[in-house]
């Protein structure tokens, strides 16, 4: 037969709540006014070597550099529009060649404005299409009722209305109401601003 548990076989409920929960609860009381053990946390030190960013000592640093890659970047491009201007004038200056050729030996003897002026009209083209050269198309029509060959010298003036380039191109054996379109090309830099004159045309 069992025998009943004394008094002090019996441990107080609060007591062993404390005991299981030591490790996660910071204390326990037993009943109303008894303090128990406490823990307190005490912030740690931060590991400064896994701190991210720029010293600002290195700010001047970047900054300089990221100014350098720009200045390079505006280099590259405009040596690439350049490119672009040589391949562009390339691809048809290798067409006019020999008839610009032609035409400034006809020309050479030729007085005044020529004969065919009112057969030749002129545009210029947008730089942003030639990659920065100053270019002019000419249109010339046959107007006559026989086949017939032109010269054409195109001068390009500064602002104070002074030569400061001229160019020849031709178009040969054009058929009777038939037109060619060929293209100037200056070679002078993009400022001052030049205007293309047509200074010459002749027919023959």
């Amino acid at each position: 037969m069992r025998r009943p548990l004394g008094p002090r076989s019996r441990l107080p409920v609060t007591a062993v709540l404390c005991v299981a929960a030591t490790a996660a609860v910071a204390g326990c009381g037993g009943g109303g006014g008894g303090g128990g053990p406490s823990v307190r946390t005490t912030p740690a030190t931060p590991h400064t070597a896994s701190f991210t960013g720029t010293p600002p000592s290195a700010l001047a640093s970047a900054a300089s550099s990221a100014v350098g890659s720009a200045r390079a970047s505006a280099s590259a491009a405009a040596s690439s529009a350049s490119a672009r201007a040589s391949e562009f004038e390339a691809s048809v200056s290798a067409e006019t060649a020999r008839s610009a050729a032609a035409a400034q030996k006809e020309l050479k003897n030729v007085t005044g404005g020529g004969n065919a002026r009112s057969e030749v009209a002129m545009k210029g083209l947008p730089m942003s299409q030639t990659g920065g050269v100053r270019a002019v198309v000419l249109t010339i029509t046959n107007k006559t009722n026989q086949k017939a060959s032109y010269a054409v010298q195109v001068d390009f003036k500064n602002p104070d209305g002074q030569v400061v380039e001229t160019r020849y191109v031709g178009a040969e054996n054009l058929e009777p109401g038939h037109s060619d379109q060929p293209i100037v090309f200056s070679r002078s830099p993009a400022e001052p601003q030049l205007t293309a004159v047509l200074a010459k045309a002749q027919r023959y």
